[in-house]
């Protein structure tokens, strides 16, 4: 039986300037084999207007189906995943952030090796490929590298992009492992512990990526990628649950 409905999971924190921007895109989207998109939106207790702007949105955009979610506090961007894949009903779901750093239309070279029956989890890889590449921060992409090294030592994959945002993952698969990190942390424990599955097959393509800058609203910093750290030797030097 092949793929019916893909959710789409987008944590939103003050998005409220741009999150139509990133739901345009996904309404545009045409997935192959006519699979069905469910987008997932939990809002981390915003403090701008992004409710107003999703309210709005789903008014003008009845044939898009949005399912909407919010925390009554801010919990991070990992809590907001948790709840966001906990009621996804896709067979298979992809993590897509609120910005407008990747691009959805590269949800079907993700679902590819997929529907090809080839994979059950698939990351989107911004170190691959031919696709554009916005060029901004060196000690970022070092960072990047460093963390994805590090977490491939004891996941014992060979990824180039583990704090990849584009992470495609079977839903009852994904939905059966215990997540608790609630901040960005989210990224190598997931990682860890989705390598712990016997018999997974995890696959990368590569990705287009237009980063932001600080100024345009990027959210994560250097304090995140100790936490990166931290969860690394967590989830896998000490294999906490």
């Amino acid at each position: 039986m092949g793929i019916q409905k893909l959710s789409i999971i987008i944590p939103a924190y003050n998005e409220g300037n741009t999150i139509h921007l990133i739901l345009n895109k996904i309404k545009a989207v045409n997935l192959t084999n006519d699979i069905q998109k469910e987008v997932i939106i939990v809002n981390d207790c915003s403090t701008d207007h992004t409710e107003l702007a999703i309210s709005s949105y789903q008014q003008s955009n009845t044939d898009v189906n949005i399912q909407y979610f919010k925390h009554d506090v801010n919990k991070g961007k990992g809590a907001a995943l948790h709840t966001g894949i906990s009621k996804a009903t896709g067979e298979y779901l992809i993590i897509q952030d609120a910005d407008l750093e990747y691009d959805p239309a590269e949800y079907n070279d993700l679902l590819k090796p997929v529907i090809n029956g080839f994979a059950d989890v698939v990351y989107g890889s911004r170190f691959m490929g031919s696709n554009p590449h916005r060029i901004l921060f060196f000690w970022h992409t070092i960072g990047n590298r460093w963390l994805t090294f590090a977490s491939n030592m004891f996941s014992n994959l060979n990824l180039t992009d583990m704090e990849t945002c584009y992470k495609l993952f079977d839903t009852k698969l994904i939905q059966a492992i215990p997540l608790t990190e609630k901040r960005f942390g989210f990224e190598p424990e997931v990682t860890i512990k989705i390598s712990r599955v016997p018999k997974i097959r995890i696959y990368e393509v590569g990705i287009s990526y237009y980063g932001r800058t600080y100024e345009e609203g990027k959210k994560i910093g250097w304090k995140d990628g100790v936490r990166a750290i931290y969860c690394i030797l967590k989830y896998g030097l000490f294999k906490s649950k």
